[in-house]
């Protein structure tokens, strides 16, 4: 398993890929939303691609390393999107409140991840529960990190580490989308950022 640190790294390294490496990527990720992880193979993506198996295995080497460049690139527009949304705001609290609302919205969204949870969930849910530690993590990082843009090095308030308000934050973005029914009213982006001003805000206050 990547570590957290390593997953953030290879999820921020923006590492470019040549012309057929991304439609190799997109074809990779249409066969996934069309037939989900287990009947996705190298040969369907190298058809639904136009390029050979030699062509493709000199750009990813197995099946694995092509599935997690897919997963890798749609984690880099997940945190830029994140990213575009909280980059005008000043406060840290904001960028983690509005952090909050794009994430829960964004996974809400996903196609592959919905697809994924549809028809491979016991490959899927490992990497969001009893094994998805580096997600968080790294998650968790790239909240702080958001956070220090606007305030410098971050200082525990009322005893409260900054990474640990951010853990709690992506764990329960994990969560709600995992489990959306709630007593919580949630359907709309309005109702989040109220959850997360209500609930969330006051970890980030002196008492």
């Amino acid at each position: 398993m990547t570590d957290h640190g390593g997953l953030l790294d290879l999820v921020l390294a923006g590492t470019e890929v040549d012309a057929v490496g991304e439609t190799i990527l997109d074809a990779a990720l249409e066969e996934l939303l069309a037939y989900g992880l287990r009947r996705t193979s190298v040969e369907t993506v190298a058809k639904r691609a136009g390029v050979s198996r030699a062509t493709l295995y000199r750009r990813f080497d197995t099946k694995d390393s092509l599935v997690q460049a897919v997963l890798v690139r749609e984690a880099r527009r997940f945190y830029a999107e994140v990213a575009a949304a909280v980059a005008d705001l000043s406060t840290v609290e904001e960028r983690l409140v509005e952090g909050f609302v794009v994430g829960v919205r964004s996974a809400r969204a996903d196609r592959l991840m919905n697809r994924l949870l549809a028809s491979d969930p016991e490959a899927l849910l490992p990497y969001l529960t009893v094994n998805g530690y580096a997600v968080v993590a790294a998650s968790r990082d790239f909240l702080v990190h958001q956070g220090e843009q606007v305030a410098g090095a971050l200082r525990p308030v009322g005893g409260r580490v900054p990474a640990g308000v951010a853990e709690i934050f992506i764990r329960l973005a994990i969560s709600f989308t995992l489990t959306p029914q709630s007593c919580i009213p949630l359907a709309d982006d309005d109702e989040v950022r109220r959850f997360a001003r209500t609930y969330l805000s006051v970890l980030m206050r002196e008492p």
